[in-house]
């Protein structure tokens, strides 16, 4: 069982105690003998325990994220160096190809502005797909905003 799994286990686990299968509020206990420190003291350890759950739920998220963005960088980087020896070794076959019919500084210039088109499109296509990247755990983020609901009894 990963992290991942036991925080989200925790989470729920927690949240069927909190009502039952139609969502009625659980039974409330009698706390009429209970003085007003322990009543301080119960819902502190709550709210303590509460928000240690939501931590290890954020850094599960952010841990199983983290580990999927690694083996994805580092097989794109793997595929990137391959991609560039095929794209140096085709620029140098079109460049001797084009020195054929044309003077070779005059080649080697055309080859270097195709290269220069295809990095401009890499770009603006990179940028815009980094845009749409949301670090953020959005999970835990919902569930901390029904924090101060759940606190009201809601």
């Amino acid at each position: 069982m990963t992290a991942y799994d036991s925080a989200t286990q925790n989470t729920t686990h927690n949240a069927a105690h909190a009502a039952d299968a139609y969502g009625a509020p659980p039974p409330v206990e009698d706390v009429s003998n209970l003085s007003v420190g322990e009543l301080i003291g119960e819902v502190s350890r709550d709210l303590s325990t509460l928000m240690r759950q939501e931590l290890e739920l954020a850094k599960a998220e952010m841990k199983t994220e983290a580990a999927k963005t690694g083996k994805a960088v580092g097989l794109l980087g793997g595929a990137g160096f391959g991609g560039y020896m095929v794209a140096m070794f085709l620029s140098f076959a079109l460049w001797w190809g084009l020195a054929n019919v044309m003077d070779t500084g005059l080649a080697a210039l055309v080859v270097a502005a195709i290269w220069a088109v295809i990095a401009g499109a890499l770009y603006a296509v990179g940028r815009t797909k980094l845009r749409t990247v949301h670090p953020k755990p959005e999970r835990t983020v919902a569930t901390v905003k029904e924090v101060p609901d759940a606190l009201k009894g809601r």
